[in-house]
C-alpha cells in the first residue's frame, strides 16, 4: 500500500460532492488500485469500519465498508463492501445512533456524537466488478453505508448531529458510553 494521509475535518474536499464513476472508469487500474489501498488503510485502522475516497484526497464516488470486530465493538461480525455511486432511502424514522469519523481526529481525540440514522435502508450502488445492488440493510450495515454514502455527498455526520451535547472524544465516549452498555 502507498502512502495514504487522511484528510481531516476542515479540508475543503470533504465538503464536495464527488463524481459518480462509469464502468470503463470502475474497471481501470487506477479506481483498483484506489479500492485496494482504501481496503488495506482501513483495516490497519483499530476503529475503522469504513472509508470514503475523498477522505484520502480522491473526489470519487467510492467507499469501501470494512466491518470488523473492534476494541469498541467486539462483537462485529466482519463485513467487506465496495460501494460505488451509493444512494439510499430511509425506513421509518431515524434514531440517535453514536458515531465518529477517521476524519474527526485520531486515537483518544477522535470526535464522537449521536448522528440520526436510519436503522432500515432502500440502498443502490455498483461494486468493484460492475455488478449493481439493490438491496435493503438493516442495523450496523445501513448505520455505515448511509455515513459513508454521506461522505460522497459532501456531508459529515456531524451535519447529522442535532443534541450537541452528545459530542465527546474517543476516551469520554469509551468511558461513558461504551462502559455503561456492559
Amino acid at each position: 500500500m502507498k502512502s495514504i494521509k487522511l484528510c481531516q475535518f476542515g479540508n475543503p474536499i470533504l465538503r464536495q460532492v464527488a463524481r459518480h464513476l462509469t464502468h470503463e472508469e470502475i474497471k481501470s487500474s487506477e479506481i483498483q488500485r484506489l479500492i485496494t489501498d482504501m481496503r488495506d488503510l482501513n483495516e490497519v485502522k483499530k476503529y475503522g469500519v469504513g472509508l470514503a475516497a475523498p477522505q484520502i484526497g480522491v473526489g470519487v464516488a467510492v467507499s469501501v465498508i470494512g466491518i470488523k470486530p473492534t476494541p469498541n465493538h467486539p462483537e462485529f461480525k466482519p463485513i467487506e463492501m465496495v460501494i460505488i455511486n451509493p444512494q439510499y432511502q430511509g425506513v421509518g424514522r431515524r434514531t440517535g445512533l453514536w458515531e465518529g469519523c477517521q476524519s474527526a481526529g485520531t486515537g483518544n481525540n477522535t470526535l464522537y456524537g449521536k448522528a440520526l440514522r436510519y436503522r432500515h435502508i432502500r440502498a443502490q450502488w455498483v461494486d468493484e466488478f460492475c455488478q449493481r445492488h439493490d438491496e435493503e440493510l438493516t442495523g450496523f450495515v445501513a448505520h455505515v453505508f448511509q455515513h459513508e454514502s454521506d461522505h460522497l455527498q459532501g456531508i459529515l455526520f456531524v451535519d447529522r448531529v442535532r443534541d450537541t451535547q452528545t459530542y465527546m472524544l474517543a476516551n469520554e465516549y469509551r468511558h461513558h458510553i461504551l462502559k455503561n452498555k456492559s
